[in-house]
């Protein structure tokens, strides 16, 4: 491993080491908050759109290479004022309620997190895609491959960075993870001053993540000392003048929108968003072949559906934890092996990544991630009581989420690294940082979509967890799983049958995948 590598990874593990805090999410939202799993879910919507201000920081990243360090800072202190709400909130709840309920808090946190991490990724992704480029000699914005290097060789060292990337995120995820086993071991769940006290313990400690993209900043400029770095901004050409304005009129419509809300206004930014980029993306690979044109388009469509599944939403993790009895301490351990196990799977499947087409990849992997909400299913129904009985208390629950999460895990990060693979190889010199940012951000909105189907998925099956009054302990909503197996069988449905008739349309079409 290169030693430029270093300064992306270190802003991607930053990534990876903010899953600190996703347990006590979990149970703060479930135990201390009353929103609807609908509700949460069109959350999820808003905190997603973000992601689509890739663009134009993309664009301005290009523009202004020499200064991309500046945008590392300000995603920097984001992140740790949306980390210190959260702290405020759990430490001195009644303080911050003076001027905003917890709900209102909670949203404000939940949308300045990716806000923050947005800002830096795209200065990491630009600096993946301008690694390889070492390896190349680049001529008036075409790459013009050294001899000893192939396309295939260049789409190895892509996706070997991009794995690497995905490793630093989820190496993050493993230390983390190993604290939350440490501050959850030996927790009294009945005594909630002591929980609450663990929790906002949690979050002082999450403090310190903004500090490692910032470590990765100060290493670039050691790393690039005595190197001559040009700060002039770049001249502005027509498609420079397209790609801004299109950024800018998705971003000022995305927050009038949402900001008045209009109804259906989820569904009217994301259907702007997605034309917009889909104009972006025309005007980007315009210098592009016909057919490589046609095939990145059908790459796209079935990358977009792959990512645009539908979810269960919050409602099987309040299942988990109210009816199998799934604690904080147990999800720590889950979350540990999820860790563990995708990190030797990336390993494992690399020359699978490496090798294998994008179509046949995620066909796999969708009918894959389609069986594995069965075991949950299964659960619902009470399987896990008679195999703990037939093995004497050995495959239980717990034994069953451990197996279905040691599968379940290398599977979103083996479909990320093709993806971010794909890419960045074929990411235009120029326009390097807002290729990466337009193509990611269309990628992003598939997860915004998956949102809105989930939301929409939970308005029709209606699932509810207890809500009790913090001071009474009065109940004001009673649990209600009753449509938890209806909910679980449709996204089983759609997560099996979409794709098999996505890719199998795109494949016969002109837009045929050829990566």
């Amino acid at each position: 491993m290169k030693w430029i590598y270093l300064p992306p990874l270190l802003i991607y593990s930053s990534a990876g080491v903010s899953g600190l805090t996703n347990i006590v999410g979990i149970f703060f939202l479930k135990d201390y908050l009353n929103l609807s799993a609908a509700f949460i879910a069109s959350i999820g919507f808003w905190a997603g759109i973000p992601w689509a201000l890739k663009m134009p920081v993309g664009f301005l990243v290009d523009k202004f290479w020499g200064y991309k360090n500046y945008l590392v800072y300000v995603g920097a202190i984001v992140i740790f004022i949306s980390l210190f709400i959260m702290y405020l909130l759990l430490i001195n709840r009644p303080y911050m309620e003076i001027y905003l309920p917890s709900e209102t808090w909670f949203i404000i946190s939940t949308i300045l997190t990716p806000v923050g991490y947005v800002i830096q990724d795209v200065v990491a992704d630009a600096m993946t895609v301008e690694a390889v480029e070492t390896n190349s000699d680049v001529n008036n914005d075409k790459v013009l491959i050294k001899d000893n290097l192939d396309s295939q060789q260049i789409k190895k060292e892509h996706t070997l960075v991009q794995m690497y990337g995905r490793f630093a995120i989820i190496f993050g995820s493993l230390i983390v993870s190993l604290v939350n086993i440490l501050m959850f071991k030996g927790i009294d769940k009945e005594d909630k001053d002591m929980v609450i006290n663990v929790y906002a313990d949690i979050y002082l400690i999450s403090l310190v993540i903004p500090f490692l993209s910032i470590t990765g900043v100060i290493i670039s400029s050691i790393l690039r000392k005595g190197k001559r770095t040009n700060k002039k901004y770049k001249q502005f050409n027509s498609l420079d003048h397209k790609i801004f304005l299109g950024s800018i009129v998705f971003v000022f419509t995305a927050i009038i929108l949402g900001g008045f809300k209009i109804p259906f206004s989820q569904e009217i930014i994301l259907f702007i968003s997605l034309l917009l980029i889909s104009i972006l993306m025309f005007f980007l690979t315009q210098t592009l072949e016909k057919k490589q044109r046609y095939s990145i388009v059908g790459t796209a469509i079935i990358i977009f559906i792959y990512r645009s599944l539908p979810s269960p939403g919050p409602g099987i993790s309040w299942f988990e934890i109210d009816v199998l009895r799934f604690d904080q301490s147990f999800l720590s351990v889950l979350s540990f092996s999820a860790a563990l196990i995708t990190l030797l799977g990336m390993i494992l499947f690399k020359n699978v990544m490496i090798k294998s087409s994008i179509p046949k990849l995620f066909l796999f992997l969708s009918i894959i991630s389609a069986f594995l909400y069965i075991p949950s299913l299964l659960m619902y129904y009470g399987v896990h009581e008679y195999t703990s009985v037939i093995t004497k208390g050995i495959v239980d629950a717990r034994f069953i989420a451990l197996i279905n999460t040691a599968v379940e895990s290398p599977i979103s990060q083996i479909a990320m690294i093709p993806l971010l693979a794909w890419i960045a190889r074929n990411a235009p010199m120029r326009y390097k940082a807002t290729f990466f940012a337009v193509f990611a951000s269309f990628t992003n909105l598939a997860l915004s979509t998956k949102e809105l189907a989930t939301k929409y998925l939970n308005q029709i099956f209606i699932v509810k967890r207890e809500v009790r009054d913090l001071e009474t302990e009065k109940i004001i909503e009673t649990a209600d799983y009753s449509s938890l197996d209806g909910l679980l069988m449709s996204v089983i449905f759609i997560a099996f049958i979409i794709p098999i008739i996505t890719i199998y349309t795109v494949q016969k079409s002109k837009f045929k995948s050829l990566d």
